[in-house]
């Protein structure tokens, strides 16, 4: 934490001092075609912000991915909220925010080569591939910032500018506390990103930079003692903190924003450093107006190096553990006294040198990139340190043609040597514009041939009783979607065929699925537009696995929102109105807390109310407000009134009753 504060005033005070230095070239954004409806919810879906004085430009500004030539517009949709927050609409967490996280959908993990194997806090992370580089015309910052009921705050950050016509910087920070309802689920999380990209006054040479550390930190509790406990008439327990849980019952509640101690849980860390350098060759050109000669740059092949560093620290504590629980979930024997302490630690190196080659100057978004990259690995534990390597190549084409009409992406990926040889990963997809009347029709493929984790294969430092012989993993994925704008109407569907699954069977014994099974997953996004200020979005999903499968899912998952929404007034943007989801009752998977991974179950059906949210959210020019009462689906009248009847989101792990929630959305364009 304290590494994180040194970096944050540091980044601060370079920014203030750049500011004076920031230019503002009036360059058009644009929008990448399938961007602009994806997620149907109300309002347009991206932005250029409109900020004018006597004195200044209006700012446009814009943003790519890493690996993208597609340009961006910021985000300004108002009615769905989950895009403003780390947690999303399809996925379960262990009931606070910044607990534990898993997908309601069949979503495996499908990259091939080395995986530490730790996922569980993944949704909190900041990530190199989802860094943003935008291109600013002055300087732009967000401010969102959330407080909720017993003490809950998340605050995200972000400042980005043109310190130059052609060199942007960005800077992130996020940072999400919460002490939860129930004893021992406390959760502080921080990260910080700084991102930059500049581009040569030629256009030959380009350079990206990305400095990014998360810090996740969640208590742990096991869930609580038993489900009882929720309808017991025992007036204490109407305040859920006073409910036995099963680890961790020893940590006092606390609402100080600054405390981060932490007695039984989970802390894992992360540090990214990523350099690319990008040199061009190609044919100069120019375009002439009445007042000004615009220099361009077409590159008919580029070279590519990129090093990347990667820092990762995982841990499990308890210093007060239960020797009760431990012996029966997971056969770790304690005496009076004892303490618990796992740790696995690792670092990344990673040198890639790739070349493009661009067939059609005037088309930069048709290439074919080729590539090569050494992986170097450090695996530490306290009982000394293990090296290894991999040694991959990889291929890549794009081709978005000029007319808009086709998209054809493919790339893959082969480890030739090294601790993971013989994975690899092929992939292909399709979009082609039928008409302006029936949109678009995307159709794809991917193959992945991948080793399991190494904390399912290998021998580490946390309690694992693990399987010999563990085969890799193959899982096949058939994909189709169709994407209609006029009709506000997207159909998506899935076909996952999964080979030699590799996963935790109970607490820490691992097992792999050498059977085939296979996985359908239909999913139906529509926006039907009931009267000029009431709208319903409805996303529906089907899924259903067929074969020996050691998989649990819902049937049928669906999310409602009816709203209220326009434009009244002059400046004033509103959207009011109820959200509801829903799956279907099913086999929840469980949660190992000291191994940080879910795992399938049998003996426990959670069958769950709708879970139904009433909002208010508004825009008055630069400024959003959200006002969401959330829960409200566990009133209950058996014991009088009150907020209990609590849904689960695994065995023993009860979302919380009633909370309030209040946050703002601010932008300022200096």
């Amino acid at each position: 934490m304290k590494r994180i504060r040194i970096y944050l005033l540091l980044i601060l005070f370079s920014f203030q001092s750049s500011s004076l230095l920031a230019q503002r070239p009036n360059l058009p954004g644009g929008l990448g075609r399938m961007g602009a409806f994806r997620g149907s919810g109300g309002q347009s879906d991206s932005l250029q912000f409109q900020h004018r004085d006597p004195f200044a430009d209006s700012l446009t500004i814009r943003f790519r991915y890493l690996d993208s030539s597609r340009n961006y517009n910021i985000d300004s949709n108002l009615t769905d909220y989950y895009r403003k927050i780390p947690l999303k609409w399809d996925l379960a967490w262990l009931g606070n925010n910044g607990n534990a996280t898993t997908s309601l959908l069949f979503n495996p993990f499908m990259k091939p080569g080395w995986d530490p194997g730790f996922h569980a806090y993944d949704q909190y992370a900041f990530k190199v591939e989802d860094t943003r580089f935008y291109y600013a015309t002055r300087p732009y910052t967000e401010l969102n910032y959330l407080i909720g009921s017993i003490g809950e705050q998340y605050m995200n950050l972000m400042q980005t500018q043109n310190i130059k016509p052609n060199w942007n910087a960005a800077f992130q920070f996020r940072l999400i506390n919460s002490p939860g309802l129930y004893k021992s689920q406390n959760t502080n999380h921080a990260n910080i990103r700084l991102n930059s990209y500049y581009q040569s006054p030629n256009k030959r040479y380009g350079l990206y930079f990305i400095l990014l550390n998360n810090s996740l930190q969640s208590a742990e509790n096991g869930g609580i003692a038993s489900d009882s406990f929720l309808n017991n008439k025992n007036s204490a327990y109407s305040d859920r903190f006073n409910i036995p849980v099963n680890i961790g019952g020893a940590t006092a509640r606390s609402r100080n924003f600054f405390n981060t101690k932490l007695l039984t849980g989970n802390k894992y860390t992360d540090f990214h450093l990523l350099i690319r350098q990008q040199f061009d060759l190609g044919k100069k050109d120019s375009v002439v107006t009445d007042s000004t000669v615009i220099k361009l740059f077409y590159p008919r092949l580029r070279f590519e190096y990129t090093f990347s560093y990667g820092s990762y620290k995982y841990k499990f504590q308890d210093l007060t553990p239960d020797s009760a629980y431990y012996k029966d979930q997971y056969n770790i024997y304690l005496t009076p006294g004892d303490t618990l302490l796992y740790k696995d630690g690792w670092k990344e190196i990673i040198n890639d040198f790739s070349i493009y080659q661009f067939p059609d100057i005037r088309n930069q978004q048709q290439f074919l990139k080729l590539g090569v990259s050494a992986q170097n690995l450090t695996y530490i534990i306290d009982t000394g340190h293990s090296r290894f390597y991999n040694f991959y190549a990889h291929a890549e084409y794009r081709n978005r043609t000029r007319n808009g009409k086709w998209d054809v992406q493919s790339n893959g990926q082969l480890y030739i040597n090294g601790l993971n040889a013989g994975d690899y990963m092929a992939y292909i997809s399709l979009q082609r514009l039928l008409s302006r009347k029936l949109g678009y029709l995307e159709l794809g493929f991917q193959n992945i041939n991948q080793t399991p984790s190494f904390l399912l294969g290998h021998q580490t430092a946390f309690p694992i009783a693990y399987k010999n012989g563990l085969n890799k993993e193959n899982i096949t994925h058939l994909f189709a979607s169709v994407l209609i704008p006029p009709k506000k109407l997207t159909l998506e569907g899935h076909y996952y065929l999964v080979g030699n699954f590799a996963y935790l069977k109970n607490y820490y014994e691992v097992d792999q699925q050498t059977a085939l099974f296979n996985v359908l997953l239909l999913k139906l996004s529509k926006e039907i537009v009931l009267s000029k200020y009431w709208h319903w979005y409805i996303d529906v999903v089907f899924q259903k696995t067929a074969g020996a499968s050691p998989i649990n899912i819902p049937l049928f998952y669906t999310r409602n929102r009816l709203v209220f929404e326009g434009r009244f007034f002059k400046n004033l943007v509103l959207a009011t109105g109820m959200d509801m989801r829903y799956n279907t009752p099913y086999t929840a998977d469980n949660y190992s807390p000291v191994l940080g991974r879910f795992f399938p179950q049998e003996s426990i059906r959670i069958s769950n109310r709708p879970d139904i949210a009433g909002f208010l959210h508004f825009r008055i020019r630069s400024f959003t407000a959200f006002i969401r009462a959330e829960n409200i689906n566990s009133i209950n009248f058996q014991n009088g009134f009150s907020f209990s009847a609590n849904n689960l989101a695994a065995p023993l792990y009860p979302y919380p009753g009633f909370q309030f929630k209040f946050g703002i959305f601010w932008v300022f364009a200096n």
